[in-house]
């Protein structure tokens, strides 16, 4: 038996490297067979230029719809100051024909009227209050009668009503004056309601808004 520290030397012994080689050679071949058949290290590059382009121009937001000019303010009725109780105005001179459109401002308390986009009347509003306020939305003008009483509220007359919503929501001539509300109704004096009366044919848009601000060139649809 050796001691420690002795030093042998092993002399060569082709048939053991011969048994070497072959178990290597085994070791070597179960490794890549316990590869998944088709698996390889894959490499993605940049994106080519023409995919580039296309991801930049789909990134690009959509242009805007071009404005319809029927429908582009051009003319603001020139009132000084805020529209009080029961004051109207209305100027269609040299005013050329157009559709019309409506327009109720709930803040403001003031309804438009504008033709092919020239504003021809305006008129501060009585409004909803409380448990029937005037809702906001677009309405068209469903039926129109100029000797309308209300069938809800105690045969109230409603003269030139055009009326809004299937609850019976209109536009309706009526005393305009500060400390009084409606029961949802867009109020306006019976003078002004006569003119507003007799240019709009049914189907009419009415855009109830809150507080939106529009101005020369800017489109009101």
């Amino acid at each position: 038996m050796p001691r420690l520290g002795d030093v042998r030397c092993m002399k060569f012994n082709p048939l053991y490297a011969v048994i070497g080689a072959l178990v290597l050679g085994v070791v070597l071949l179960g490794t890549m067979l316990a590869r998944p058949f088709g698996e390889s290290a894959q490499v993605t590059g940049p994106a080519s230029a023409p995919a580039q382009l296309a991801q930049a121009e789909a990134a690009k937001p959509a242009p805007a719809a071009p404005k319809d000019e029927k429908f582009v303010i051009k003319r603001i009725l020139p009132i000084a100051g805020p529209i009080k109780y029961g004051e109207w105005h209305w100027d269609e001179t040299d005013v050329p024909s157009g559709p019309l459109v409506i327009t109720v401002d709930l803040d403001a308390r003031v309804l438009s009227v504008f033709r092919g986009g020239y504003e021809i009347g305006a008129t501060a509003v009585l409004l909803g209050f409380g448990e029937t306020p005037t809702p906001l939305g677009v309405f068209p003008v469903k039926w129109k009668d100029a000797d309308h009483h209300s069938s809800t509220y105690d045969n109230a007359p409603m003269p030139f009503t055009m009326n809004l919503t299937p609850d019976g929501v209109s536009i309706h001539g009526t005393t305009v004056e500060k400390g009084y509300a409606s029961h949802g109704c867009v109020g306006v004096p019976n003078d002004f309601a006569r003119k507003i009366f007799a240019i709009t044919p049914v189907g009419t848009k009415v855009y109830i808004t809150r507080g939106k601000m529009v101005g020369k060139g800017e489109s009101l649809i």
